[in-house]
């Protein structure tokens, strides 16, 4: 595998004004850092609300113009500047979002899947391939001329996946790919980002579902208060969890039916109140004296990418 996007040291917040003229600073991810290589499914998992989408959006350079936004993003070791993003947008990267609703309830289909593109020639090079990029989605020549309404879910989900495909990327960002789908449209809509993994890109899996997390990608990256806390392989969501070493992290996992069904008190802190310290030390059973003043570095663990003072190990 090959490194294909590396974010190092993140952080996106936003100047807002209240009571009047003063302002304030609400800090949305902070010092987020992770890697996606090709022929790999990096979910990236937290509640909603926890800065996903506004990594996704980082990334494409789509921020809103009030974003504030440090660190650096690389595709293929070089640094993405503004018109860097611009070019490989659509292009080298490809973004699969969140809502069905996102296609134009006015177009047919195949004319938004297609875009607008001036030249024949290559109108008609693109129908062909969009065509072949449909069938080998089960989406029959009638849906091309559908307008959205018309689709089920699935098949909505479908063209979205079709879309972002017919430019040939690399790296896919697929934000919240399957809530609002049946059971048989989750999996089989989990079978297609499998495949194209398989086939060699790289991909951001943007999820609050654990399930969906666990099922599909190769590696899975915590975040907790717009922190990356954890990122570990996806096997080690297993047996009672003895492999994740975050607090935070395995009381998740633990929490599932499947396992104990432990539920741990307390509630994930506003970003209007982020505490002092580590952002879990107020809810973590594990806390020591640097978690209430110090935020943690990230480190390497046995493996794991972990920001915490205190981890769990094997057994524990």
């Amino acid at each position: 595998m090959s490194k294909l996007l590396e974010i190092e040291k993140l952080s996106i917040s936003f100047t807002q004004y209240f009571k009047g003229l003063e302002q304030r600073e609400l800090k949305v991810l902070s010092d987020l850092t992770m890697d996606v290589n090709d022929h790999e499914i990096l979910a990236v998992l937290g509640s909603s609300g926890s800065g996903k989408s506004l990594l996704a959006h980082a990334i494409l350079g789509i921020l809103p113009s009030n974003a504030n936004v440090g660190g650096s993003i690389r595709y293929k070791g070089k640094e993405m500047d503004d018109e860097l993003k611009e070019e490989l947008r659509g292009d080298k990267i490809s973004f699969i979002p969140q809502s069905v609703n996102n296609l134009n309830p006015l177009m047919k289909v195949k004319d938004q899947a297609i875009g607008l593109v001036k030249d024949e020639a290559d109108k008609e090079k693109l129908s062909k391939k969009q065509r072949e990029i449909f069938n080998q989605y089960n989406l029959s020549e009638k849906v091309d001329d559908m307008y959205p309404f018309q689709l089920s879910g699935g098949m909505a989900r479908k063209v979205l996946i079709s879309t972002a495909l017919l430019n040939d990327p690399e790296i896919i960002i697929a934000d919240e790919p399957t809530p609002g789908l049946d059971e048989a449209a989750v999996e089989e809509t989990i079978n297609n980002l499998i495949e194209l993994k398989e086939n060699g890109i790289g991909m951001i899996l943007i999820t609050h579902d654990i399930y969906t997390a666990i099922n599909t990608s190769d590696r899975i990256a915590i975040l907790y208060l717009g922190y990356v806390i954890e990122i570990t392989d996806t096997k080690n969501f297993s047996g009672t969890g003895e492999k994740l070493l975050h607090p935070y992290t395995r009381s998740l996992y633990k929490a599932l039916p499947e396992t104990d069904f432990e539920l741990t008190e307390g509630h994930q802190p506003s970003y209007l109140h982020i505490p002092k310290g580590c952002p879990y030390h107020e809810n973590c059973p594990r806390q020591v004296r640097e978690c209430h003043y110090e935020i943690p570095e990230l480190r390497e663990l046995n493996g794991t990418v972990i920001r915490c003072f205190n981890p769990l190990v094997d057994g524990e």
